[in-house]
């Protein structure tokens, strides 16, 4: 008797915390506001992993070629970050390169700065347009392209979180690569099909991971190694107005 007790107990228990549970927040945010093409939006609500990952979305047409960059967080699209120099003998704001932050994506985006790598720089940092401070938890994303969009196109995004190690991604797996430890975890390339013809939502499914200190554009489609980055996001949707 006591024992039916103590589960009806532990199921009114379970059901009113549930009741009270709070929805989900998502941020808004607004990209590309003054251009006249078509607009997007993508809601990423964050995972049980989610702590602070850098991102860039960017648009592809239909084989995957790059056409604009739509969203990138900001530390990556100014190549400056707010622990970046030591120089004071404390951290503080300060110009540095992540090759492996989101290399999948700058690659794709194929502009070589005065270091010979892809990443912007503050010389030749990402338009205004299309970065913001990183969103610190789930967020939408209201998208604007520079140009209208007709048929079909992709939506990628590509997500890293550093200090996310496992039992394959550790931290002496390349003890000698500096940048590889700065990514942990390579970072996450997502995918979705969309159709200018279609306003159904789509949502974002993980296609990759790139390479794991940054130092080419490939990517690799198996993910058997990639564990807790695969929860960094919940659920990613995109979808047209």
């Amino acid at each position: 008797m006591k024992a039916k007790i103590i589960i009806i107990v532990l199921l009114v228990l379970a059901v009113t915390l549930s009741a009270k549970k709070k929805p989900e927040v998502f941020t808004q945010h607004n990209l590309g506001v003054n251009k006249t093409g078509t607009s997007l939006t993508l809601q990423f609500e964050k995972g049980k992993e989610h702590n602070h990952p850098l991102f860039a979305v960017w648009l592809a047409d239909e084989r995957g070629k790059f056409i604009q960059t739509l969203y990138v967080s900001k530390s990556i699209a100014k190549g400056v970050f707010e622990h970046g120099s030591r120089k004071t003998g404390r951290w503080m704001l300060g110009e540095i390169q992540r090759p492996a932050s989101l290399p999948y994506w700058a690659h794709q985006r194929g502009i070589v700065n005065e270091y010979g790598t892809y990443l912007p720089t503050p010389r030749q940092p990402e338009v205004d347009a299309y970065t913001s401070a990183t969103p610190p938890a789930s967020f939408v994303l209201n998208m604007k392209t520079e140009k209208p969009l007709k048929g079909k196109y992709k939506i990628m995004l590509e997500l890293n979180q550093s200090w996310d190690w496992n039992e394959t991604w550790h931290n002496n797996l390349f003890p000698d690569d500096k940048e590889y430890k700065t990514s942990s975890q390579p970072a996450l390339v997502y995918a979705a099909d969309i159709d200018t013809n279609a306003t159904a939502e789509v949502e974002m499914k993980p296609i990759g991971h790139s390479h794991y200190s940054g130092s080419d554009g490939s990517l690799t489609t198996d993910l058997s190694t990639i564990t807790t980055a695969l929860k960094i996001a919940k659920r990613i949707s995109v979808k047209l107005p």
